[in-house]
Protein backbone atom coordinates (compact mmCIF):
# COMPACT_ATOMS: atom_id res chain seq x y z
CA UNK A 1 0.00 0.00 0.00
CA UNK A 2 1.17 3.64 -0.88
CA UNK A 3 0.60 6.48 1.79
CA UNK A 4 -0.10 9.57 0.08
CA UNK A 5 1.05 13.41 1.02
CA UNK A 6 -0.69 16.26 -0.94
CA UNK A 7 1.80 19.33 -1.26
CA UNK A 8 1.12 22.37 -3.48
CA UNK A 9 4.18 23.06 -5.44
CA UNK A 10 3.13 26.47 -7.01
CA UNK A 11 4.66 28.11 -3.81
CA UNK A 12 8.11 27.70 -5.22
CA UNK A 13 9.31 29.94 -8.06
CA UNK A 14 13.09 29.89 -9.42
CA UNK A 15 15.23 31.86 -11.60
CA UNK A 16 17.93 30.34 -13.25
CA UNK A 17 21.10 31.38 -14.18
CA UNK A 18 22.73 29.95 -17.33
CA UNK A 19 26.65 29.39 -15.90
CA UNK A 20 29.60 28.32 -18.26
CA UNK A 21 31.64 25.76 -16.96
CA UNK A 22 35.32 24.75 -18.09
CA UNK A 23 34.95 21.04 -18.63
CA UNK A 24 38.19 18.81 -17.85
CA UNK A 25 39.47 16.46 -20.52
CA UNK A 26 39.54 12.73 -19.42
CA UNK A 27 42.90 12.50 -19.44
CA UNK A 28 44.13 15.81 -17.96
CA UNK A 29 46.73 15.00 -15.76
CA UNK A 30 47.25 16.72 -12.14
CA UNK A 31 50.63 15.40 -10.93
CA UNK A 32 50.17 16.99 -7.52
CA UNK A 33 46.60 15.36 -7.01
CA UNK A 34 46.63 12.11 -9.02
CA UNK A 35 47.72 10.28 -5.54
CA UNK A 36 45.97 12.25 -2.95
CA UNK A 37 43.14 10.91 -1.03
CA UNK A 38 41.18 11.94 1.75
CA UNK A 39 37.68 10.24 2.00
CA UNK A 40 35.66 12.56 4.04
CA UNK A 41 32.17 12.63 2.74
CA UNK A 42 29.44 10.37 4.41
CA UNK A 43 29.82 6.21 3.19
CA UNK A 44 25.98 6.69 3.32
CA UNK A 45 26.19 8.38 0.00
CA UNK A 46 28.29 5.64 -1.93
CA UNK A 47 26.03 4.02 -4.66
CA UNK A 48 24.85 0.23 -2.87
CA UNK A 49 24.05 -1.22 -6.63
CA UNK A 50 26.27 0.46 -8.98
CA UNK A 51 29.57 -0.95 -9.54
CA UNK A 52 32.34 1.12 -8.00
CA UNK A 53 35.67 0.49 -6.45
CA UNK A 54 36.29 0.47 -2.67
CA UNK A 55 37.75 4.04 -3.22
CA UNK A 56 39.51 6.06 -5.61
CA UNK A 57 39.22 7.15 -9.67
CA UNK A 58 37.36 4.75 -11.70
CA UNK A 59 37.39 -0.50 -20.47
CA UNK A 60 36.71 -3.00 -21.85
CA UNK A 61 33.25 -5.82 -20.93
CA UNK A 62 33.64 -9.65 -22.01
CA UNK A 63 31.75 -12.65 -21.66
CA UNK A 64 33.89 -15.60 -21.50
CA UNK A 65 33.09 -19.18 -20.50
CA UNK A 66 30.25 -17.99 -18.45
CA UNK A 67 31.65 -15.37 -16.29
CA UNK A 68 31.20 -12.03 -17.03
CA UNK A 69 34.61 -9.87 -17.27
CA UNK A 70 34.88 -5.66 -16.50
CA UNK A 71 37.95 -4.48 -17.07
CA UNK A 72 38.37 -0.42 -16.35
CA UNK A 73 40.70 2.26 -15.87
CA UNK A 74 41.47 2.91 -12.15
CA UNK A 75 43.71 4.95 -10.42
CA UNK A 76 45.49 3.00 -7.97
CA UNK A 77 46.04 6.34 -5.68
CA UNK A 78 43.92 8.88 -5.73
CA UNK A 79 40.12 10.05 -6.70
CA UNK A 80 41.45 12.11 -9.83
CA UNK A 81 43.10 10.71 -13.52
CA UNK A 82 46.15 9.61 -13.27
CA UNK A 83 48.23 6.28 -12.01
CA UNK A 84 46.07 4.20 -14.40
CA UNK A 85 45.96 0.31 -14.66
CA UNK A 86 43.78 -1.86 -16.08
CA UNK A 87 41.75 -2.60 -13.05
CA UNK A 88 39.72 -6.28 -13.48
CA UNK A 89 36.33 -8.13 -11.86
CA UNK A 90 34.48 -10.86 -12.64
CA UNK A 91 30.60 -11.46 -12.24
CA UNK A 92 28.15 -14.18 -13.44
CA UNK A 93 25.06 -11.93 -13.72
CA UNK A 94 26.59 -8.24 -14.24
CA UNK A 95 25.10 -6.80 -10.47
CA UNK A 96 26.79 -8.86 -7.80
CA UNK A 97 30.99 -8.39 -8.81
CA UNK A 98 34.42 -9.95 -7.03
CA UNK A 99 37.56 -7.98 -7.33
CA UNK A 100 40.56 -9.22 -9.00
CA UNK A 101 43.79 -8.86 -9.52
CA UNK A 102 44.52 -5.71 -11.70
CA UNK A 103 44.95 -7.43 -15.42
CA UNK A 104 47.34 -4.47 -17.14
CA UNK A 105 49.65 -1.75 -15.49
CA UNK A 106 52.45 -0.41 -16.70
CA UNK A 107 55.72 -2.64 -17.27
CA UNK A 108 57.23 -2.29 -20.77
CA UNK A 109 58.81 0.39 -23.14
CA UNK A 110 55.74 -0.15 -25.55
CA UNK A 111 53.15 1.14 -22.02
CA UNK A 112 55.68 2.79 -19.09
CA UNK A 113 53.81 5.87 -19.59
CA UNK A 114 50.51 4.65 -19.23
CA UNK A 115 47.81 1.45 -20.23
CA UNK A 116 45.02 3.52 -21.52
CA UNK A 117 41.45 1.62 -22.63
CA UNK A 118 40.90 -0.17 -25.15
CA UNK A 119 38.38 -3.57 -25.83
CA UNK A 120 38.56 -7.10 -26.00
CA UNK A 121 37.81 -9.52 -28.90
CA UNK A 122 37.32 -13.44 -28.99
CA UNK A 123 39.42 -15.09 -31.54
CA UNK A 124 38.97 -18.18 -32.91
CA UNK A 125 39.58 -21.53 -30.47
CA UNK A 126 38.18 -19.03 -27.92
CA UNK A 127 41.08 -17.16 -27.23
CA UNK A 128 40.25 -13.43 -25.71
CA UNK A 129 42.89 -11.07 -26.30
CA UNK A 130 42.80 -7.38 -25.26
CA UNK A 131 44.22 -4.68 -27.70
CA UNK A 132 44.72 -1.31 -25.69
CA UNK A 133 46.77 1.81 -25.77
CA UNK A 134 49.96 2.29 -24.26
CA UNK A 135 51.57 5.74 -23.99
CA UNK A 136 55.50 5.47 -24.52
CA UNK A 137 56.91 8.56 -23.45
CA UNK A 138 56.82 12.14 -21.27
CA UNK A 139 55.17 13.65 -24.63
CA UNK A 140 52.24 11.12 -24.30
CA UNK A 141 53.00 9.35 -27.73
CA UNK A 142 50.28 6.63 -27.84
CA UNK A 143 51.03 3.22 -29.99
CA UNK A 144 48.16 0.17 -29.72
CA UNK A 145 49.26 -3.14 -27.83
CA UNK A 146 47.97 -6.25 -26.78
CA UNK A 147 47.90 -8.57 -24.37
CA UNK A 148 46.66 -12.18 -23.74
CA UNK A 149 46.06 -14.54 -20.53
CA UNK A 150 48.40 -16.45 -19.12
CA UNK A 151 46.59 -19.30 -18.51
CA UNK A 152 43.08 -20.42 -20.59
CA UNK A 153 42.27 -23.22 -17.95
CA UNK A 154 41.97 -20.16 -15.62
CA UNK A 155 38.05 -19.55 -15.23
CA UNK A 156 39.03 -16.15 -14.15
CA UNK A 157 41.70 -15.26 -16.19
CA UNK A 158 43.43 -13.75 -13.65
CA UNK A 159 47.07 -13.29 -15.26
CA UNK A 160 47.28 -11.29 -18.81
CA UNK A 161 50.85 -11.02 -20.29
CA UNK A 162 51.79 -8.41 -23.10
CA UNK A 163 54.00 -10.15 -25.83
CA UNK A 164 57.24 -8.83 -26.83
CA UNK A 165 55.99 -8.01 -30.20
CA UNK A 166 54.45 -5.07 -28.77
CA UNK A 167 53.28 -2.67 -30.10
CA UNK A 168 50.96 -4.34 -33.00
CA UNK A 169 50.48 -0.27 -33.95
CA UNK A 170 52.59 2.77 -34.12
CA UNK A 171 51.20 6.28 -35.88
CA UNK A 172 52.21 6.98 -39.02
CA UNK A 173 53.49 10.46 -40.43
CA UNK A 174 49.86 11.37 -41.58
CA UNK A 175 48.55 10.80 -37.80
CA UNK A 176 48.50 12.74 -34.75
CA UNK A 177 50.38 10.79 -32.25
CA UNK A 178 49.07 12.22 -29.00
CA UNK A 179 45.47 11.76 -30.23
CA UNK A 180 46.03 8.29 -31.18
CA UNK A 181 43.94 5.42 -28.91
CA UNK A 182 41.38 3.20 -27.48
CA UNK A 183 40.64 0.49 -30.04
CA UNK A 184 37.72 -1.00 -30.45
CA UNK A 185 36.73 -4.66 -30.81
CA UNK A 186 37.96 -6.55 -33.77
CA UNK A 187 35.50 -7.55 -36.09
CA UNK A 188 36.06 -10.23 -38.76
CA UNK A 189 34.97 -9.29 -42.64
CA UNK A 190 33.89 -11.82 -44.91
CA UNK A 191 37.17 -11.62 -46.66
CA UNK A 192 39.08 -13.19 -43.82
CA UNK A 193 40.35 -9.84 -42.40
CA UNK A 194 40.24 -8.53 -39.15
CA UNK A 195 39.40 -4.92 -38.50
CA UNK A 196 39.60 -2.43 -35.80
CA UNK A 197 39.16 1.29 -35.29
CA UNK A 198 41.33 3.54 -33.46
CA UNK A 199 40.24 7.18 -32.22
CA UNK A 200 41.80 10.33 -33.51
CA UNK A 201 42.07 13.69 -34.62
CA UNK A 202 43.07 16.06 -37.58
CA UNK A 203 43.50 19.93 -38.01
CA UNK A 204 40.56 21.58 -37.63
CA UNK A 205 39.33 19.97 -34.64
CA UNK A 206 38.03 16.94 -37.09
CA UNK A 207 37.05 13.99 -35.16
CA UNK A 208 37.92 10.46 -36.68
CA UNK A 209 38.01 6.51 -37.00
CA UNK A 210 40.98 5.26 -38.60
CA UNK A 211 40.31 1.61 -40.01
CA UNK A 212 43.06 -1.16 -39.13
CA UNK A 213 43.02 -4.47 -41.10
CA UNK A 214 44.88 -7.59 -40.32
CA UNK A 215 45.10 -10.96 -41.20
CA UNK A 216 46.54 -12.90 -38.21
CA UNK A 217 45.59 -10.55 -35.42
CA UNK A 218 49.53 -9.08 -35.43
CA UNK A 219 50.31 -7.39 -38.99
CA UNK A 220 48.12 -4.75 -39.08
CA UNK A 221 47.86 -2.11 -42.43
CA UNK A 222 46.00 1.37 -42.13
CA UNK A 223 43.38 1.90 -44.69
CA UNK A 224 44.00 4.90 -47.46
CA UNK A 225 40.67 6.41 -46.12
CA UNK A 226 39.23 6.99 -42.97
CA UNK A 227 35.99 4.59 -41.62
CA UNK A 228 34.37 7.93 -40.76
CA UNK A 229 35.02 11.27 -39.74
CA UNK A 230 33.36 14.63 -39.05
CA UNK A 231 34.53 18.75 -38.63
CA UNK A 232 34.53 20.59 -35.78
CA UNK A 233 33.78 17.76 -33.47
CA UNK A 234 37.13 17.14 -31.50
CA UNK A 235 38.87 14.55 -30.93
CA UNK A 236 37.44 11.05 -30.98
CA UNK A 237 38.25 8.33 -28.32
CA UNK A 238 36.23 5.32 -27.14
CA UNK A 239 34.91 4.63 -30.48
CA UNK A 240 32.49 1.49 -30.53
CA UNK A 241 31.44 0.02 -33.86
CA UNK A 242 28.73 -2.78 -33.29
CA UNK A 243 25.49 -4.63 -35.35
CA UNK A 244 21.82 -3.97 -34.49
CA UNK A 245 19.50 -6.45 -35.61
CA UNK A 246 16.12 -4.96 -37.72
CA UNK A 247 14.25 -7.92 -36.72
CA UNK A 248 13.63 -7.84 -33.14
CA UNK A 249 15.66 -7.09 -29.80
CA UNK A 250 18.55 -9.69 -30.07
CA UNK A 251 22.09 -9.16 -29.82
CA UNK A 252 24.18 -10.25 -32.72
CA UNK A 253 27.90 -10.59 -32.95
CA UNK A 254 30.12 -7.64 -33.99
CA UNK A 255 30.56 -9.48 -36.69
CA UNK A 256 27.54 -10.34 -37.92
CA UNK A 257 26.60 -8.31 -41.84
CA UNK A 258 23.19 -8.78 -43.44
CA UNK A 259 20.17 -7.37 -45.16
CA UNK A 260 18.00 -6.81 -41.80
CA UNK A 261 21.03 -5.42 -40.00
CA UNK A 262 21.89 -1.67 -39.38
CA UNK A 263 25.01 -0.86 -37.68
CA UNK A 264 25.63 2.08 -35.11
CA UNK A 265 29.12 4.21 -34.29
CA UNK A 266 29.43 5.55 -30.78
CA UNK A 267 31.99 8.15 -30.49
CA UNK A 268 33.16 10.01 -26.90
CA UNK A 269 33.81 13.58 -27.37
CA UNK A 270 36.80 14.51 -25.38
CA UNK A 271 35.93 18.17 -25.41
CA UNK A 272 32.70 17.58 -23.43
CA UNK A 273 32.90 14.19 -22.46
CA UNK A 274 29.74 13.31 -23.59
CA UNK A 275 28.73 10.11 -25.73
CA UNK A 276 27.10 10.33 -29.20
CA UNK A 277 26.72 7.46 -31.81
CA UNK A 278 24.83 7.61 -35.26
CA UNK A 279 22.93 4.81 -37.35
CA UNK A 280 23.85 3.71 -40.38
CA UNK A 281 25.05 1.70 -43.22
CA UNK A 282 28.46 -0.01 -43.27
CA UNK A 283 30.03 -0.01 -46.81
CA UNK A 284 31.94 -3.22 -46.74
CA UNK A 285 32.61 -2.89 -50.51
CA UNK A 286 35.09 0.53 -49.31
CA UNK A 287 35.40 -0.21 -45.94
CA UNK A 288 33.21 2.55 -44.98
CA UNK A 289 30.69 3.91 -42.41
CA UNK A 290 27.61 6.46 -43.70
CA UNK A 291 25.36 7.39 -41.41
CA UNK A 292 21.38 7.99 -42.23
CA UNK A 293 20.56 11.22 -43.60
CA UNK A 294 18.67 11.95 -40.98
CA UNK A 295 21.55 11.63 -38.29
CA UNK A 296 24.01 14.54 -37.09
CA UNK A 297 27.34 14.07 -36.24
CA UNK A 298 28.98 15.47 -32.85
CA UNK A 299 27.33 17.69 -30.09
CA UNK A 300 24.00 18.37 -31.88
CA UNK A 301 23.55 14.47 -32.44
CA UNK A 302 22.04 11.87 -30.66
CA UNK A 303 23.34 10.94 -26.97
CA UNK A 304 23.46 7.32 -25.60
CA UNK A 305 22.51 9.09 -22.04
CA UNK A 306 21.84 12.78 -21.44
CA UNK A 307 23.67 12.76 -18.30
CA UNK A 308 26.72 11.97 -16.66
CA UNK A 309 27.81 8.79 -18.83
CA UNK A 310 31.04 8.75 -20.77
CA UNK A 311 33.44 6.09 -22.40
CA UNK A 312 31.10 3.48 -22.69
CA UNK A 313 31.33 -0.19 -24.50
CA UNK A 314 29.03 -2.69 -25.84
CA UNK A 315 29.80 -6.36 -25.91
CA UNK A 316 27.56 -9.26 -27.49
CA UNK A 317 26.11 -11.47 -24.58
CA UNK A 318 26.17 -14.78 -26.35
CA UNK A 319 24.32 -16.42 -23.40
CA UNK A 320 21.27 -14.26 -23.70
CA UNK A 321 21.52 -13.32 -27.18
CA UNK A 322 21.62 -9.79 -26.10
CA UNK A 323 24.24 -6.64 -26.88
CA UNK A 324 25.08 -4.97 -23.41
CA UNK A 325 26.16 -1.40 -23.25
CA UNK A 326 28.09 -0.33 -20.04
CA UNK A 327 29.04 3.21 -19.38
CA UNK A 328 31.10 5.14 -16.62
CA UNK A 329 29.28 7.47 -14.95
CA UNK A 330 31.75 10.56 -13.91
CA UNK A 331 30.93 12.73 -10.88
CA UNK A 332 29.30 16.32 -10.90
CA UNK A 333 32.26 18.46 -10.08
CA UNK A 334 34.28 21.21 -11.67
CA UNK A 335 37.22 20.77 -9.86
CA UNK A 336 39.38 17.60 -8.80
CA UNK A 337 40.06 18.76 -5.47
CA UNK A 338 36.28 18.07 -5.40
CA UNK A 339 36.50 14.43 -6.09
CA UNK A 340 39.37 14.22 -3.36
CA UNK A 341 37.15 15.70 -0.73
CA UNK A 342 34.71 12.87 -1.40
CA UNK A 343 37.23 10.36 -1.67
CA UNK A 344 36.06 8.42 -4.36
CA UNK A 345 35.33 9.13 -8.29
CA UNK A 346 32.98 7.41 -10.75
CA UNK A 347 31.21 4.33 -10.82
CA UNK A 348 29.65 2.23 -13.81
CA UNK A 349 26.24 2.26 -14.95
CA UNK A 350 23.99 -0.37 -14.16
CA UNK A 351 24.63 -2.99 -17.04
CA UNK A 352 21.86 -2.10 -19.84
CA UNK A 353 20.12 -3.82 -23.05
CA UNK A 354 20.54 -1.97 -26.17
CA UNK A 355 18.82 -2.41 -29.31
CA UNK A 356 17.23 -0.35 -32.12
CA UNK A 357 13.99 1.80 -31.91
CA UNK A 358 11.59 -0.32 -34.77
CA UNK A 359 11.47 3.54 -36.62
CA UNK A 360 15.13 2.69 -36.90
CA UNK A 361 15.94 6.66 -35.64
CA UNK A 362 17.24 6.06 -32.41
CA UNK A 363 18.26 2.87 -29.88
CA UNK A 364 17.14 1.99 -26.91
CA UNK A 365 18.36 1.00 -23.64
CA UNK A 366 16.98 -1.07 -20.63
CA UNK A 367 18.39 -2.11 -17.20
CA UNK A 368 19.76 -5.74 -17.28
CA UNK A 369 17.23 -8.29 -16.01
CA UNK A 370 19.47 -9.60 -13.35
CA UNK A 371 19.23 -6.11 -11.66
CA UNK A 372 15.31 -7.43 -10.15
CA UNK A 373 16.73 -9.98 -8.00
CA UNK A 374 18.00 -6.89 -6.03
CA UNK A 375 14.12 -5.53 -5.83
CA UNK A 376 12.67 -6.82 -2.27
CA UNK A 377 9.82 -4.68 -0.36
CA UNK A 378 7.16 -3.90 -3.17
CA UNK A 379 4.60 -0.75 -2.77
CA UNK A 380 1.84 0.12 -5.44
CA UNK A 381 -0.26 2.79 -6.87
CA UNK A 382 -3.15 2.49 -9.21
CA UNK A 383 -5.69 5.31 -11.21
CA UNK A 384 -4.66 8.12 -9.02
CA UNK A 385 -4.97 11.51 -10.46
CA UNK A 386 -2.49 14.05 -9.58
CA UNK A 387 -4.40 17.70 -10.24
CA UNK A 388 -2.12 20.90 -11.00
CA UNK A 389 -0.05 21.78 -8.24
CA UNK A 390 -0.55 18.53 -6.38
CA UNK A 391 2.51 16.40 -5.18
CA UNK A 392 1.79 12.57 -2.86
CA UNK A 393 4.92 11.21 -1.28
CA UNK A 394 5.10 6.94 -1.49
CA UNK A 395 6.25 5.50 1.67
CA UNK A 396 6.98 1.97 2.32
CA UNK A 397 9.96 1.70 0.64
CA UNK A 398 13.48 2.95 1.10
CA UNK A 399 13.38 5.97 -1.26
CA UNK A 400 16.77 6.58 -0.91
CA UNK A 401 17.64 3.03 -2.61
CA UNK A 402 15.12 2.07 -4.86
CA UNK A 403 13.95 1.31 -8.20
CA UNK A 404 10.54 2.63 -9.52
CA UNK A 405 8.71 2.59 -12.73
CA UNK A 406 5.05 4.49 -13.51
CA UNK A 407 3.14 4.85 -16.09
CA UNK A 408 1.18 8.70 -16.50
CA UNK A 409 -1.49 8.93 -18.79
CA UNK A 410 -3.46 12.34 -19.63
CA UNK A 411 -7.17 12.73 -21.25
CA UNK A 412 -6.16 15.60 -23.78
CA UNK A 413 -3.27 17.44 -25.65
CA UNK A 414 -4.72 20.46 -26.05
CA UNK A 415 -3.26 22.08 -22.73
CA UNK A 416 0.19 21.59 -23.82
CA UNK A 417 2.21 24.80 -24.18
CA UNK A 418 3.33 25.88 -27.38
CA UNK A 419 7.17 25.16 -28.36
CA UNK A 420 8.78 28.64 -28.38
CA UNK A 421 10.52 28.95 -32.09
CA UNK A 422 13.70 30.63 -30.04
CA UNK A 423 14.46 27.02 -28.35
CA UNK A 424 15.15 25.31 -31.87
CA UNK A 425 18.55 25.79 -31.52
CA UNK A 426 19.17 25.78 -28.02
CA UNK A 427 20.47 22.22 -26.38
CA UNK A 428 17.55 19.72 -24.58
CA UNK A 429 19.32 20.93 -21.31
CA UNK A 430 19.21 24.33 -21.95
CA UNK A 431 15.16 24.14 -22.26
CA UNK A 432 14.97 22.43 -19.15
CA UNK A 433 16.55 25.10 -17.27
CA UNK A 434 14.32 27.81 -18.96
CA UNK A 435 11.35 25.52 -18.01
CA UNK A 436 12.01 23.17 -15.34
CA UNK A 437 10.03 21.46 -12.75
CA UNK A 438 8.76 24.37 -10.94
CA UNK A 439 7.35 26.47 -14.23
CA UNK A 440 3.93 26.01 -14.58
CA UNK A 441 3.23 24.38 -17.75
CA UNK A 442 0.11 23.20 -19.56
CA UNK A 443 0.72 19.15 -20.14
CA UNK A 444 3.61 19.31 -17.13
CA UNK A 445 6.01 18.82 -16.00
CA UNK A 446 5.19 15.86 -14.07
CA UNK A 447 7.40 13.07 -13.09
CA UNK A 448 8.93 11.94 -9.69
CA UNK A 449 10.57 13.98 -7.15
CA UNK A 450 13.90 11.79 -6.25
CA UNK A 451 16.36 12.11 -3.65
CA UNK A 452 13.85 14.28 -1.70
CA UNK A 453 14.38 16.07 1.83
CA UNK A 454 10.69 16.23 3.37
CA UNK A 455 10.12 19.69 3.04
CA UNK A 456 11.27 20.18 -0.44
CA UNK A 457 14.30 22.37 0.53
CA UNK A 458 16.45 19.33 -1.77
CA UNK A 459 15.17 17.05 -4.14
CA UNK A 460 16.36 15.54 -7.87
CA UNK A 461 12.95 16.02 -10.26
CA UNK A 462 13.07 13.71 -13.27
CA UNK A 463 9.81 14.91 -15.42
CA UNK A 464 8.57 15.50 -18.84
CA UNK A 465 7.07 18.29 -20.40
CA UNK A 466 4.88 18.39 -23.51
CA UNK A 467 4.94 21.01 -26.27
CA UNK A 468 2.67 21.71 -29.11
CA UNK A 469 4.80 22.00 -32.57
CA UNK A 470 3.69 23.19 -35.69
CA UNK A 471 3.52 19.53 -36.81
CA UNK A 472 3.84 17.23 -34.28
CA UNK A 473 4.10 17.45 -30.29
CA UNK A 474 7.00 17.35 -28.56
CA UNK A 475 8.41 15.70 -25.43
CA UNK A 476 10.91 16.99 -23.30
CA UNK A 477 12.43 14.65 -20.58
CA UNK A 478 14.55 16.34 -17.48
CA UNK A 479 16.89 15.02 -14.87
CA UNK A 480 17.42 18.75 -13.09
CA UNK A 481 20.55 18.56 -10.49
CA UNK A 482 19.93 22.29 -9.95
CA UNK A 483 18.01 21.43 -6.50
CA UNK A 484 19.93 18.41 -5.48
CA UNK A 485 21.62 20.16 -2.77
CA UNK A 486 21.31 22.70 -0.30
CA UNK A 487 25.20 23.39 0.35
CA UNK A 488 26.65 26.28 0.03
CA UNK A 489 29.03 24.84 -2.62
CA UNK A 490 29.56 27.23 -5.31
CA UNK A 491 32.17 24.73 -7.77
CA UNK A 492 29.38 22.13 -7.75
CA UNK A 493 28.45 21.13 -11.47
CA UNK A 494 24.31 20.93 -10.97
CA UNK A 495 23.30 20.87 -14.53
CA UNK A 496 19.81 20.90 -15.82
CA UNK A 497 20.16 17.53 -18.12
CA UNK A 498 17.22 16.70 -20.73
CA UNK A 499 16.59 15.15 -23.91
CA UNK A 500 13.99 14.64 -25.84
CA UNK A 501 11.84 11.61 -26.46
CA UNK A 502 10.98 10.27 -29.53
CA UNK A 503 6.90 9.07 -29.21
CA UNK A 504 3.85 9.44 -30.73
CA UNK A 505 1.55 10.07 -28.38
CA UNK A 506 -1.02 8.22 -29.89
CA UNK A 507 -2.06 6.38 -26.55
CA UNK A 508 -1.56 9.73 -24.59
CA UNK A 509 0.88 7.77 -22.10
CA UNK A 510 4.59 8.08 -21.15
CA UNK A 511 6.21 6.09 -18.85
CA UNK A 512 9.38 6.54 -16.54
CA UNK A 513 11.86 4.26 -14.65
CA UNK A 514 13.89 5.44 -12.26
CA UNK A 515 17.11 3.77 -10.58
CA UNK A 516 17.87 5.91 -7.34
CA UNK A 517 21.04 4.85 -5.33
CA UNK A 518 21.85 7.17 -2.86
CA UNK A 519 24.03 9.71 -5.11
CA UNK A 520 23.21 8.48 -8.80
CA UNK A 521 19.12 8.87 -10.43
CA UNK A 522 19.73 6.62 -13.82
CA UNK A 523 16.31 7.36 -15.45
CA UNK A 524 14.58 5.43 -18.59
CA UNK A 525 11.85 7.22 -20.37
CA UNK A 526 9.09 5.55 -22.46
CA UNK A 527 10.11 2.57 -22.17
CA UNK A 528 14.42 3.30 -22.97
CA UNK A 529 14.03 5.69 -25.89
CA UNK A 530 15.65 8.59 -23.33
CA UNK A 531 18.36 7.87 -21.01
CA UNK A 532 19.45 10.29 -18.02
CA UNK A 533 22.07 9.44 -15.27
CA UNK A 534 22.41 11.84 -12.99
CA UNK A 535 25.39 12.39 -9.73
CA UNK A 536 23.88 14.30 -7.09
CA UNK A 537 24.91 14.67 -3.60
CA UNK A 538 22.47 15.73 -1.11
CA UNK A 539 22.94 17.20 2.32
CA UNK A 540 19.81 16.37 3.92
CA UNK A 541 17.87 14.06 2.01
CA UNK A 542 20.16 11.14 3.10
CA UNK A 543 19.10 7.74 3.70
CA UNK A 544 16.11 7.58 6.29
CA UNK A 545 15.54 11.20 5.74
CA UNK A 546 14.98 10.77 1.90
CA UNK A 547 11.86 11.13 0.56
CA UNK A 548 10.01 10.22 -2.87
CA UNK A 549 7.22 11.88 -4.35
CA UNK A 550 4.92 12.04 -7.56
CA UNK A 551 4.38 15.27 -8.96
CA UNK A 552 2.43 17.29 -11.69
CA UNK A 553 2.92 21.13 -11.80
CA UNK A 554 0.63 21.68 -15.11
CA UNK A 555 -2.62 22.88 -15.70
CA UNK A 556 -3.94 19.20 -17.61
CA UNK A 557 -4.72 16.83 -14.74
CA UNK A 558 -2.36 13.86 -14.96
CA UNK A 559 -3.03 10.51 -14.27
CA UNK A 560 -0.63 7.48 -12.85
CA UNK A 561 -2.03 4.62 -14.27
CA UNK A 562 0.45 2.56 -12.37
CA UNK A 563 3.57 3.15 -10.15
CA UNK A 564 5.54 -0.21 -9.07
CA UNK A 565 8.52 0.79 -6.51
CA UNK A 566 10.69 -1.48 -4.93
CA UNK A 567 13.44 -1.17 -1.66
CA UNK A 568 16.24 -2.21 -3.91
CA UNK A 569 19.38 -4.62 -1.62
CA UNK A 570 22.48 -4.35 -1.89
CA UNK A 571 25.08 -5.75 -4.31
CA UNK A 572 27.76 -7.63 -3.27
CA UNK A 573 31.10 -5.77 -4.16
Amino acid sequence: MVILRNRSLCLFLFMFFLVVLEVHASHEINRKLQSTSHNVVKKILRPKFHFRPPKHWINGPMYYNGIYHLFYQYNTKGEVWGNIVWAHSVSIDMINWINLEHAIYPSEVFDKYGTWSGSTTILPGNKPVILYTGIVDDEQTQVQNYAIPANLSDPFLRKWIKPDNNPLVVADESINKTKFRDPTTAWLGQDGSWRMLVGSLRKNKRGLAILYRSRDFMKWTKAQHPFHSAAKTGNWECVDFFPVSLENTDGVDTSVIGDKIKHVLKISLDDNRWDYYTIGTYDTKNDRYVPDDTMIDGSHGLRLDYGNFYASKTFYDPSKNRRILMGWCNESDVFPTDDIYKGWSGIQAIPRKLWIDPSGKHLVQWPIEELETLRKKKVELRNYKLNKGENIEVQGITPAQADVEVTFSFSSLENAEEFDPSWVDLYAEDVCAIRGSTVQGGLGPFGLLTLSSENLEEYTPVFFRVFKNPDKYKVLMCSDASRSSVRNHKKMFKPSFAGYVDVDLTDKKLSLRSLIDHSVVASFGAGGKTCITSRVYPALSIYGDTHLFAFNNGTETVKIDTLDAWSMDKADM
